[in-house]
């Protein structure tokens, strides 16, 4: 990708970034024992659980929170570099510090892609903008946090 073609792909990327909600909103209630029911500004809910029994850990989400800007910014970014996506999945895993705070040291994501006009060069390209640049939620993220993003293109390992 030429130096041109970043610049036009990160001009287009001003209207969809600069469409956010400057502040968000919800409010998380307490349900029963260790479990807190969560409603985001928009309606969508999440059960929290401490036992993940009935719900999920928020560390879990966060992690979830992680793959899933990474793949939108990476989606959107390869569809603007003409790529045909027909197939898109991110693996994620995380380890967590043993003893309190039990933050993550390392995020390892797995983006497999299958499509047509998909490269190397394109894929790297897109991680990077997400990874340096768009992705909110790795960059609200600690700094010494290891974050390794790999991909598979076409089923194959890179």
């Amino acid at each position: 990708m030429s130096d041109n073609e970043s610049e036009g792909l990160e001009k287009e990327l001003d209207g969809y970034k600069k469409n956010i909600l400057e502040v968000n909103k919800g409010w998380l209630e307490w349900e029963k024992d260790l479990i807190f029911n969560v409603r985001t500004q928009m309606g969508y809910e999440i059960e929290y659980d401490a036992k993940m029994q009935w719900g999920c850990s928020p560390t879990e989400t966060l992690l979830a929170s992680v793959a899933g800007c990474m793949a939108i910014d990476v989606f959107y970014f390869l569809q603007k570099m003409r790529a045909e996506i027909t197939e898109f999945k991110i693996d994620y895993s995380g380890v967590r510090k043993a003893d309190p705070p039990q933050y993550y040291k390392s995020i390892d994501l797995l983006i497999k892609v299958k499509g047509e006009g998909l490269t190397p060069k394109k894929l790297d390209r897109a991680i990077a903008l997400s990874h340096d640049k768009y992705c909110s939620v790795y960059n609200a993220l600690r700094s010494d946090i290891d974050v390794n993003v790999r991909y598979a293109l076409n089923d194959e390992n890179s």
